[in-house]
C-alpha cells in the first residue's frame, strides 16, 4: 500500500478527483495519510475532512521566518512518513531539504505542456493567460517529479487539450482541468503505486 501526502493550496479539485479516484479504485493499493494546506482557508482541507482523511494547516503566516515554516512543513510531512509527495495546486516553494530527503517522491501537476509556460511565475490562471496571449492552438498538463528547479523534473504524463477560439483564461482553465489533470494526476499515481511506471 502506497502512502501518499497531498499538498494543496486552494480549493482541491485535483485532491477531489485523487480521493475519488482512491474510494472507486482506479488508484489502486494507495492510502491517502494526509492533506496538508499552507491556506488555513483551503476548501481541500474540507475535502479531506469530509472523508475521514487526517488534515493540518502549515502557514507560514504563523512562523516568524521562513526556516521556522520549512522546520514545520518539514515535520508535518516526516510525521506521517508518506512513500510519495503530491502537489496539487500547492503554491509553495518547496524547500531544498525536504526535495533532497524525499528526492524521486514528490511529484507536482502543471496546467500546461511543459517546457511551455513553465517555471517561475507561471502558476493558475497566470499560465493560461499566457498560452491565450500566445495564440496557442493546444495546451493541456503535466505532471513531473520535482527537483530543486521549478517545473524542471523528470516528466511522467501529459495530456494536450485543445484551445478554442473564444475561450477566456478561466474557461481554459477549467476545461484543462476536466480534460488533462483530472485525468493524468490520478493515473500517474496509480502507475507509480503499482510499479508501471513507463520507462
Amino acid at each position: 500500500m502506497l502512502k501518499i501526502l497531498v499538498c494543496v493550496s486552494g480549493g482541491g479539485t485535483n485532491l477531489q478527483a485523487i480521493i475519488d479516484g482512491v474510494e472507486n479504485q482506479t488508484i489502486r493499493n494507495v492510502q491517502i495519510v494526509r492533506v496538508l494546506s499552507n491556506n488555513p482557508n483551503a476548501y481541500a482541507l474540507q475535502r479531506a475532512g469530509e472523508h475521514g482523511i487526517d488534515a493540518c494547516c502549515i502557514s507560514p503566516k504563523s512562523y516568524e521566518s521562513r526556516e521556522l515554516f520549512h522546520a514545520a512543513l518539514l515535520h508535518a510531512v516526516d510525521e506521517v512518513s508518506p512513500d510519495l509527495i503530491v502537489l496539487a495546486g500547492f503554491l509553495v516553494v518547496i524547500p531544498m531539504e525536504l526535495i533532497a530527503k524525499y528526492r524521486n517522491r514528490i511529484i507536482n501537476i502543471h496546467p500546461s505542456l511543459i517546457p511551455a509556460f513553465c517555471g517561475t511565475g507561471y502558476y493558475g490562471l497566470k499560465v493560461h493567460e499566457a498560452a491565450l496571449a500566445r495564440g496557442v492552438k493546444v495546451t493541456g498538463a503535466t505532471v513531473h517529479y520535482v527537483d530543486e528547479g521549478t517545473d524542471t523534473g523528470p516528466i511522467i504524463l501529459q495530456k494536450a487539450v485543445s484551445v478554442k477560439a473564444d475561450d477566456t483564461p478561466k474557461s481554459l482553465q477549467q476545461r484543462v482541468m476536466e480534460e488533462a489533470e483530472w485525468i493524468i494526476l490520478p493515473k500517474a499515481i496509480d502507475m507509480i503505486a503499482n510499479d508501471e511506471m513507463e520507462a
